[in-house]
């Protein structure tokens, strides 16, 4: 008996698998699989095989215990656009890669960022106006935007975030490319072919690269002929490989890894600002305790680095808030050879999927899972669960390089606005996520905006 005959989980159409189910509904069909099924569940889309684990022992295997049995999958497709990046390259060159990069992420270098973000922040609610309503999703996309570049290039964006955010939608839209069928079924090979094909959707995505393309490269451009600083791409352009032949990156890879954290830091980050507030807006009992620390904490003053570790309660809510929607909602890997899971023999070459979105919606971890509760995330409770029941930046050698960049912006970003705005969803309006490369809010979150006063210490 074939393994995939084995392994528990929904047969579907002979020819299709699950091909439909996957597409119109795909946030519920993988919650359905792990449900109905287990910790290891088999289907197909089309002529795929899919091993989707559901435990957090199997998740741990794959990303730490036996991570050089895996490469990234093509499940999802980010070479198009960030061709050699940390996120899409893999083997020695990635290790390289990351080598490179990771100073501009140590703690102490991090830490000098935390002005930009309240700087930013500041700057971003002086346009809004008490009473008005705005989708927050596009204000955190433009304020994440400004921020990033800024502190890891050192470029003030804040005029182009409106072109440059219109091209990051394109560059998301094209992850559902037409016909969808096609691209579901489709080995590797085809549809790098079908990519070539001047079809509309193929020249909007093209049109999009490249104006992502022209301030990446008018930023390194820029460095170079005044020698940069000391950002993350001045960095990057004066950092040699002492380990293998001293060569530095040349424009084409710092293209890749530039548009590569352009996007990975600013994209996720304003998924999860805009999760928050909408969790917020429809949790009035725990949007009272926000303001309560932060008016304690703060008193009416900017927050700085050091306020971070006081905002205890604001750090337990982006907990939850992650977990509920993780920017990052799907993960998968292709086996190498064959491995065993959960009592079965996986074949090589074969697509193993595991997600956060899933996961940490697993009921024997987080009981009544759906609900909003920030005090799941006390000391206490955090230690009586495994680690790999929540894990919203991956983990093992390919864990978010900039997890405590984010952390430090979602923190600092929410205190500094929640210190003058309380918003609320516009009544009627239907905020459900939208799994794409990121787990973005279907048709925005349109919020009414209401101006607060702080308290000040007394």
């Amino acid at each position: 008996m074939a393994i995939a005959d084995r392994v528990p989980g929904p047969k579907g159409n002979r020819f299709k698998g699950q091909i439909q189910a996957f597409r119109e509904n795909t946030l519920g069909f993988l919650l359905d699989c792990a449900h109905d099924y287990g910790d290891v569940v088999h289907f197909k889309t089309g002529p795929r095989d899919h091993f989707l684990l559901n435990h957090p022992d199997y998740i741990k295997d794959v990303l730490v215990t036996n991570n050089r049995n895996f490469t990234k999958s093509p499940f999802i497709q980010g070479k198009p656009l960030m061709g050699e990046g940390l996120i899409t390259s893999e083997g020695e060159f990635h290790h390289r890669q990351r080598r490179l990069a990771q100073p501009a992420f140590h703690r102490k270098r991090i830490a000098t960022y935390a002005s930009i973000m309240t700087q930013y922040s500041k700057r971003h609610i002086e346009r809004w106006q008490d009473g008005e309503t705005r989708d927050i999703a596009e204000d955190m996309m433009q304020l994440a935007l400004a921020i990033v570049s800024k502190a890891l290039y050192d470029t003030d964006v804040e005029a182009e975030t409106d072109s440059i955010g219109a091209a990051v939608d394109t560059v998301m839209l094209a992850t559902q490319r037409s016909p969808a069928w096609l691209y579901r079924l489709a080995p590797s090979s085809v549809i790098k072919v079908l990519d070539q094909l001047p079809l509309p959707a193929n020249q909007r995505f093209l049109q999009a690269k490249a104006r992502l393309d022209t301030t990446i490269y008018r930023m390194i451009a820029e460095h170079r002929a005044h020698g940069g600083g000391d950002d993350l791409l001045s960095m990057l352009m004066r950092t040699t490989d002492e380990d293998q032949d001293g060569a530095q990156m040349s424009d084409a890879q710092l293209r890749d890894e530039a548009i590569t954290i352009f996007l990975a830091g600013h994209e996720t980050t304003a998924n999860a600002l805009t999760w928050a507030w909408y969790l917020l807006s429809t949790h009035p009992q725990v949007e009272a305790k926000v303001y309560a620390e932060i008016d304690e904490v703060l008193g009416g003053r900017v927050p700085t680095i050091d306020d971070i570790p006081k905002l205890t309660y604001i750090d337990m809510v982006v907990h939850e808030s992650l977990r509920l929607y993780p920017p990052v909602w799907m993960m998968a890997r292709t086996s190498i050879n064959a491995f065993d899971v959960g009592g079965y023999r996986i074949p090589a070459k074969t697509s193993v999927m595991f997600g956060p979105y899933v996961m940490q919606r697993d009921p024997r971890y987080f009981p009544d899972p759906e609900r909003f509760d920030p005090m799941r995330w006390t000391p206490e409770a955090q230690a009586e669960r495994p680690k790999f029941s929540y894990f919203p930046f991956g983990g093992g050698p390919r864990q978010c390089i900039g997890e405590a960049f984010a952390w430090m912006e979602l923190i600092t970003v929410l205190a500094t606005i929640a210190q003058h705005w309380r918003m609320r969803v516009v009544p009627g309006h239907v905020v459900e996520p939208q799994p794409r490369l990121t787990l973005r809010p279907r048709n925005g979150v349109m919020m009414k905006f209401e101006e607060r006063v702080p308290v000040p210490h007394l």
